[in-house]
């Protein structure tokens, strides 16, 4: 992939799409470290409970020696990665604990991730635990044109505890081998298993035949673990801290939003709470609801009061429209960035006909769509405009009756900002 899309040689099979998704969870306003523990006992910064409750996963060995001083050589990225994880560590935490995982598993999504929400691979892998679509729906995450569980932190969090006891118990408690089939499959780690079986060799993880990527897998977990430990003997914390409690709350919304208009109950910019809540592929929620957003604590009080003195109808800008010669659902749909269900539902539609001259109720989004930056629309034409750039490509388009901004963008797949730019 081209460099410019990809964090460093660690995540090397990853497209960032969104370049400002660590700037954008570092701006939203939450708790560094409590200062007002209830005992002088109480551990404040998560990065060292995690260090302290870390006794399962314990090895050592020269692939991982390797990966901890790539680790170690690199703290810009270990910055980056810890700002990104700073707004959902706890809840991971949380999560793994009541479901009595080993607590280091919440470094996971450094290795997949970079603890990037939005990170997809070419292999169709995508959110912080890095779920392709198959897996994604058979652990509960559902995917459709608005909304990719995947990359719903509270989704995919719950889904990767569900898929991680399942391959621990499928390998009889080896959560060695566990952790392999999360990076390659249960199957081809079995295969592996065997073969040595029937060769009589060892069947422990270091020596079975696995994929490249798959033998630097473990070690790279591994590597964090033993250094976020080293560091808590020592007494000598590089990560950035993150407060151990939780800082986000999850409230339920049950009718279609425009995220705009939900960062503004929120006071939230529309990139903050969208990078809180990296699941909605558009401009807003679903249209059958309920929904849930994940809010700073501080805020959830503001956005139920303004949520209660707003009717549903209010929380989506409506356009009347007329239809013209010509015109069919999937053009309209599209045009203003919607789905045929929904025109057909609002406006009691049985079939997919309409005539000329009819109206038509049409959600819109509040603002222009440029500005929901972390949408799927945008982000993919980010990546295009990367690869443009990157290719020095160019073309001369010569207007034609009809033309429209939005129409020469979605022709040649780029953004409408980067079009009126250029």
């Amino acid at each position: 992939p081209d460099t410019s899309m990809v964090d460093n040689s660690h995540d090397e099979q990853l497209i960032h799409p969104v370049e400002n998704v660590t700037e954008s969870l570092s701006s939203i306003d939450l708790p560094v470290e409590l200062v007002d523990s209830q005992k002088p006992a109480d551990i404040t910064n998560l990065w060292e409970y995690i260090a302290l409750n870390a006794t399962t996963l314990n090895a050592q060995h020269s692939r991982i020696s390797k990966q901890q001083q790539w680790y170690l050589k690199h703290p810009n990225y270990m910055n980056k990665v810890s700002e990104r994880a700073r707004p959902f560590m706890h809840f991971i935490v949380q999560t793994l604990e009541e479901n009595n995982l080993p607590i280091e598993l919440a470094l996971l999504p450094i290795v997949e991730s970079a603890f990037d929400p939005f990170a997809y691979s070419h292999g169709s892998a995508s959110g912080l635990w890095q779920f392709i679509p198959m897996t994604g729906k058979r652990f509960g995450m559902e995917q459709n044109w608005w909304y990719d569980g995947r990359r719903d932190v509270i989704k995919a969090t719950h889904g990767a505890v569900k898929y991680l006891t399942y391959l621990n118990r499928y390998f009889d408690g080896n959560w060695y081998h566990a952790l392999a089939a999360y990076n390659s499959g249960e199957g081809r780690v079995r295969r592996a298993i065997k073969k040595n079986e029937r060769l009589g060799r060892s069947t422990d993880f270091w020596s079975l035949d696995l994929p490249k990527e798959t033998r630097e897998y473990v070690p790279k977990l591994m590597a964090l673990i033993n250094i976020l430990k080293q560091e808590a003997a020592q007494d000598n914390f590089t990560w950035p801290i993150i407060a151990n409690a939780p800082v986000l709350d999850i409230v339920t919304v049950d009718s279609q939003i425009d995220l705009a208009i939900a960062a503004d109950f929120a006071e939230l910019t529309l990139t903050e709470l969208h990078a809180l809540n990296p699941g909605f592929n558009r401009w807003a929620t679903a249209p059958d609801g309920p929904h849930h957003l994940l809010l700073p604590l501080q805020k959830v009080p503001l956005f139920k009061d303004k949520l209660a003195q707003t009717q549903a109808k209010e929380r989506i800008n409506w356009l009347r429209y007329q239809v013209q010669p010509g015109d069919n659902l999937g053009e309209i749909a599209q045009a203003h960035y919607t789905s045929i269900d929904i025109i057909k539902q609002v406006n009691e539609l049985n079939g997919n006909v309409i005539y000329q001259g009819d109206y038509l109720l049409v959600p819109v989004a509040l603002k222009s769509l440029d500005e929901y930056t972390l949408s799927k629309t945008q982000r993919l034409a980010s990546i295009k405009d990367k690869r443009q750039r990157s290719n020095k490509a160019k073309l001369t388009h010569i207007i034609q009756s009809g033309d429209s901004l939005w129409k020469l963008a979605n022709t040649y797949k780029v953004s409408t900002r980067a079009l009126a730019k250029w």
